[in-house]
């Protein structure tokens, strides 16, 4: 029965979102940051031309890769209008989506992730957040509205990660597997790995210190987020307790050249793959709403 009022309360909300019929307040209604963006970019990036077959020849064993103009997900609600900065690359429908995944609703997952849709649609609802180091190991549950009105605010420098609280991952799919249904995924697969989503939103300055895990992709819906990698025989210098942003102000200055990870900030209409335990840590430069697409 809760199932079948959520998926009703976002058909619902979709029906306030139809392509023509408005327009997504700027940045979704969420926060702007004042974290400065690097405009270095060391990650190789890709187009909608990348084939399967050089993607598994080139990357997913090896190294990551931005890909641009694979999704639909950073179009805005008029139809066939891409958010600021996104790529407008043109994707045929057949690459839009993978064997398996469910049937995606054009331009909807981004219009329903604004601030007052979410809210609408989960407010009352509980999230598990949990602390922003390497090894989240404290967990704590609050009314979804209570983390976006209460909770979520830009990081403070000195606070460590394991006392920053953050949504990511954890979600209760009975609850927000609707929301799910209108995500169009990265059209790659590993063989022998089946796709998991981990959806989350933090605030400015927030992200999680380096950790590694197995391959995925990653994709931010509304903000910026930096990210920075290095390969797994390369353990970077890190404190697990310690926060991105304050690594980004402490350690990265006094690392050489030599020794700086692979770096870029994702953008809107960009998907990032890190292939299987490669290190990596995350920064948000601005209010950020982003979903992962873990293989496992």
């Amino acid at each position: 029965m809760a199932a079948a009022a959520r998926l009703l309360l976002l058909l619902v909300v979709l029906g306030w979102v139809r392509p023509g019929a408005c327009t997504d307040p700027p940045g979704g209604g969420w926060l702007a940051g004042t974290v400065p963006e690097e405009p270095r970019c060391t990650v190789e990036r890709a187009d909608a031309s990348l084939t399967y077959s050089l993607f598994l020849q080139r990357f997913a064993f090896s190294r990551p890769v931005i890909l641009g103009g694979v999704t639909d997900n950073s179009v805005s609600a008029a139809r066939g209008q891409r958010v600021p900065g996104g790529t407008h690359l043109p994707v045929p429908r057949e690459r839009r989506q993978h064997p398996g995944s469910p049937r995606s609703i054009p331009q909807a997952f981004r219009a329903l992730c604004t601030r007052d849709k979410l809210l609408a649609a989960f407010g009352p609802f509980p999230v598990r957040l949990s602390t922003a180091n390497t090894y989240s190991y404290r967990k704590v549950d609050v009314p979804f509205q209570e983390y976006v009105e209460h909770l979520l605010k830009p990081q403070d420098p000195a606070r460590l990660g394991s006392d920053t609280l953050y949504f990511f991952g954890d979600n209760n799919f009975t609850e927000w597997g609707p929301l799910f249904q209108h995500y169009v995924p990265p059209p790659f697969r590993i063989p022998g790995t089946s796709p998991a989503y981990s959806f989350g939103i933090a605030g400015s300055g927030s992200g999680v210190p380096f950790h590694w895990h197995g391959p995925g992709f990653s994709e931010v819906i509304f903000g910026r987020k930096r990210w920075f990698l290095y390969p797994p025989d390369q353990t970077p210098h890190f404190h697990p307790n310690e926060s991105t942003l304050a690594w980004l102000q402490h350690t990265y200055p006094t690392l050489p050249p030599a020794q700086r990870p692979l770096e870029c900030t994702l953008r809107p209409g960009e998907v990032l793959y890190f292939p299987d335990r490669w290190w990596h840590a995350t920064l948000n430069l601005d209010t950020s709403v982003f979903i992962s697409t873990f293989l496992g």
